[in-house]
């Protein structure tokens, strides 16, 4: 996924506003802790609770604590200064994810699953990344793999449109494998830069959705031995912790390669990324603040951290 600008003002700006929450959270906060301005051990303990309380996690928020602490323990010290650390600590924190979707020209299609549970976000995000790539002067195709909801088939046949993509269907609780199988023989042949395969969610039922996305793993492996080539896992930012229990459920179910963190503009519990990163390492592809086509973007650590902290500006 090509960056279009991710790095100027007007995806900043979109940023900052999409983080607001996140960022009054944590900016009151951090002034309401240091009215004596002297970073003592009791700003230090309530500087960690307000860090787990916006969702970095425990052992992220104690060690960005001591991070702090190192050189300015016993100092005097203004909200500004600890935000500006803050960010620097926590963009060193995010920076080893800052890894874009990029399609590998040796494979025709590059095969993207794309999981995550129902309501993540998730037919909306192949949708938006299909319209970046075609605009990129890349060719799609959709594959509509969660065949148990209409819904989600109809969404992704408007993406489709929108996007100038074929989309590919099947009838109603049709065989997921099956689908992805013929779809990813139709796409060599053609020559497809980029197969997107859109799959259920439904966790509730974790042993029935392991076994369809292995069948599915299954199918197309024997079109493409190593095919899928990335496997895009969507959280709802608005989880908050939650997400990292997602994360560990897909992880037994397929080989995540990759996060998409959504919705990060409907939510205070932004800093989940952070707590995601640290103890999973895998690559951030895009973060979501917003429902138009740009408010999906290749993810950049210095960016989001400045944001997260009110400092975008």
């Amino acid at each position: 996924m090509t960056d279009q600008g991710a790095s100027g003002g007007g995806w900043l700006k979109r940023l900052a506003a999409g983080l607001k929450r996140s960022s009054a959270r944590l900016g009151e906060g951090i002034a309401a802790i240091l009215t004596k301005k002297r970073l003592d051990a009791a700003a230090l303990g309530q500087l960690e609770e307000l860090l787990i309380g916006a969702d970095l996690g425990p052992a992220t928020a104690h060690d960005l604590v001591q991070r702090i602490a190192k050189d300015r323990f016993g100092r005097d010290v203004d909200e500004r200064e600890v935000r500006q650390a803050l960010a620097d600590a926590i963009a060193a924190i995010l920076a080893p994810a800052e890894r874009p979707l990029a399609l590998d020209p040796a494979h025709k299609p590059h095969v993207v699953l794309v999981v995550g549970v129902n309501g993540s976000g998730k037919t909306t995000t192949i949708g938006k990344l299909a319209r970046q790539f075609r605009d990129a002067g890349r060719s799609v195709t959709l594959v509509a793999g969660d065949t148990f909801r209409a819904a989600a088939v109809e969404q992704l046949a408007i993406w489709g449109q929108r996007a100038g993509c074929k989309v590919v269907t099947g009838a109603a609780n049709a065989d997921a494998a099956g689908l992805a199988f013929g779809a990813l023989e139709q796409a060599r042949r053609e020559a497809i830069d980029l197969l997107l395969i859109d799959t259920a969610g439904r966790l509730h039922n974790k042993s029935d959705l392991m076994a369809q996305l292995q069948k599915m793993l299954r199918a197309l492996g024997k079109v493409d031995p190593q095919a899928p080539h990335e496997v895009l896992l969507v959280l709802d930012a608005g989880i908050g912790q939650n997400a990292l229990q997602q994360v560990e459920a897909f992880k037994e179910m397929v080989n995540v390669s990759g996060l998409v963190l959504t919705k990060l503009d409907g939510t205070a519990r932004g800093g989940v990324l952070v707590a995601l990163v640290e103890r999973f390492h895998l690559p951030v592809r895009a973060i979501g603040v917003g429902e138009a086509i740009d408010d999906l973007r290749p993810f950049a650590a210095q960016a989001f951290a400045r944001a997260l902290l009110g400092l975008a500006d």
